[in-house]
């Protein structure tokens, strides 16, 4: 699984990161906008719900509960500070796809407790496309915390998150995650819809070995 989270450089805005990302295979798009008002995300939101139509794709709202069904998004991603993850559920519904962000194994419990349908570890590395990042994991950090999640049994699915490269996703797959998440690495690359091209496969050859 890759999910891609909207970002922005001087090339490629919010809509357009989402349209490279899916020009090169990806069907999972998380639209991350912090700073931006509803009305920003809504403007953006809704011709990206059209596009993620046409190419099959889901579309995560960051954050924004109450914007999940004006927008018909699939769902939303609630960061350790944003609303608890059973408070959303009981608005969206059970249909919605409910993810959650953790740094550490209470956090995965926590979220599994509260009925996420995915969790977002990390992060991997220091990145600049977070504020207030937690306590950086590294390979072992996620190879020791995906072993105490099996031995709790915990299926909730856990995808990397965190200044990821695609050097870096052979290691992080075998730890058991379930897919990776970037963002500048996808839109800071030469080719950003080649590049995609590239961490998809190299995601498959993993899962496929």
């Amino acid at each position: 699984m890759l999910q891609f989270i909207t970002h922005t450089n001087e090339r490629y805005s919010y809509p357009a990161s989402a349209e490279v990302a899916l020009k090169g295979g990806c069907r999972w798009i998380q639209l991350r906008m912090k700073e931006a008002t509803d009305d920003e995300i809504l403007s953006t939101a809704h011709p990206l719900r059209q596009l993620c139509d046409r190419y099959g794709a889901t579309l995560i709202l960051d954050d924004k509960v109450h914007l999940v069904q004006v927008c018909r998004a699939d769902g939303v991603h609630l960061g350790k500070s944003d609303m608890s993850p059973d408070e959303a559920r009981k608005i969206l519904g059970e249909n919605a796809i409910i993810g959650g962000t953790a740094n550490t194994l209470d956090d995965i419990k926590r979220l599994v407790s509260l009925g996420v349908n995915y969790i977002g570890l990390g992060p991997f590395r220091f990145t600049h496309t977070k504020k207030n990042l937690s306590p950086v994991l590294g390979l072992d950090g996620y190879n020791d915390i995906l072993r105490q999640c099996r031995a709790y049994g915990i299926k909730t699915p856990i995808v990397a998150i965190g200044g990821i490269t695609i050097d870096d996703i052979p290691a992080l797959m075998q730890t058991g995650i379930a897919g990776i998440a970037l963002s500048g690495t996808i839109l800071n690359a030469e080719n950003p819809i080649t590049e995609t091209k590239n961490i998809l496969n190299t995601i498959n050859t993993i899962h496929y070995e």
